[in-house]
């Protein structure tokens, strides 16, 4: 299987580790090893004790243990480790997908959850999200598209990269519309507990449907994306065993380290969680104030959730001129939007999950009252 270029990727790996400021990255603030040994006693002598072997091709016992606590009614043992969420998703298209099949794909969205099933043969029907509707999609249209030939609807709440968030209330009514036709459930959950408002978050699709997937990651809700471990929870016992079976052609396990430093994180999960979230929401009132300033050069719609949103220009033209412009203006990094397809040519991923991002906003504010880009 040739897969085509991953544009975002591609377009990280020239810029992320070279620019000033970034202002459109998709996780949270990081922590360091230490900060993470440092929450328990004795942790840090447990991980200079660490054997460095091979681990469990599904995933240590306790690093599956803490990812379990995080749902109901949800065992150890169907729990499937990977190595970032990435890994996950490959694994899901090849294992549970065939040639033929019509996928149901939420866009726009990270181009793996739609071009591994496409160039595996797939047929994949757009979901459209669109601003008009505050990034919502139909329920009725997912209605629709759902059909005797569907191997499976592919959600992401909250959405990457609109921000967007699923209420309860529509979670069921996705699940009750999948479960009629009895197809495969794959939710992208990896920003979950970053909802602003936490009451409402329906809980995970693994809970709701015996055939749903849910996809979890240290990288995003956590900070914690050099770590690289990543997960899917279900209850389908052929779904594990398919995408297990996949693995051994992938990763096979993960990293003796990581898998540790995950479990001790999780164990401390909700305060690292809440003091991200906490973040977001500060960095977002800056967000709001830089966007009432410049309300006649951008148009947006607030985001639900998570560490990103997805503002357009007001003119409708292409955004990658202006990204261009101000990389090279103020050395502030956005994200083109045609990289997630060229309907989204107008618009730009911005990221407010890191504590650098007040900085960086305040050097695209000065160059944007300076420059007629």
């Amino acid at each position: 299987m040739k897969l085509p270029p991953f544009m975002l990727e591609r377009y990280f790996a020239v810029h992320e580790f070279s620019v000033e400021h970034l202002l459109c990255v998709s996780d949270c603030q990081t922590l360091t090893a230490g900060q993470l040994l440092d929450l328990e006693p004795g942790a840090r002598q447990a991980f200079e004790a660490l054997p460095l072997g091979y681990t469990e091709a599904a995933g240590g016992p306790a690093l599956r243990e803490e990812i379990a606590r995080t749902y109901r009614g949800i065992a150890p043992s169907q729990v499937l480790a990977h190595v970032g969420a990435q890994e996950a998703i490959f694994n899901f298209a090849t294992a549970c997908l065939n040639p033929g099949d019509e996928v149901v794909v939420h866009t726009p969205c990270y181009q793996s959850l739609h071009q591994v099933a496409a160039t595996a043969g797939c047929t994949v029907l757009p979901w459209e999200a669109r601003p008009e509707n505050g990034w919502r999609p139909d329920m009725d249209e997912l209605e629709r598209l759902v059909g005797p030939r569907t191997g499976a609807v592919i959600i992401n709440s909250p959405h990457n990269p609109t921000g967007f968030a699923f209420s309860a209330a529509e979670m069921a009514r996705i699940v009750e519309i999948v479960s009629a036709r009895g197809c495969l459930l794959f939710s992208d959950e990896v920003y979950a507990g970053l909802e602003y408002d936490m009451a409402s978050a329906p809980r995970p699709a693994c809970e709701l449907y015996e055939r749903a997937v849910s996809l979890g990651v240290m990288s995003k809700a956590y900070g914690l994306a050099g770590l690289r471990v990543g997960w899917v929870a279900a209850r389908d016992e052929s779904v594990l065993a398919a995408m297990a079976a996949a693995k051994d052609y992938t990763s096979i396990c993960g990293s003796a380290p990581s898998e540790f430093l995950a479990a001790l994180a999780l164990r401390h999960g909700r305060e690292i969680v809440s003091g991200l979230r906490a973040l977001c929401q500060e960095n977002l009132s800056l967000l709001e104030t830089f966007m009432r300033r410049h309300a006649g050069r951008f148009t947006w719609v607030r985001p639900l959730a998570g560490p990103i949103c997805f503002p357009a220009l007001a003119s409708g033209q292409d955004a990658e001129p202006f990204c261009a412009q101000v990389l090279d203006g103020c050395g502030a990094l956005l994200l083109p939007g045609r990289l997630y397809g060229e309907a989204w040519s107008a618009h730009f991923r911005m990221g407010f999950g890191r504590t650098g991002f007040a900085t960086g906003l305040a050097a695209l504010d000065e160059y944007l009252m300076k420059s007629t880009c």
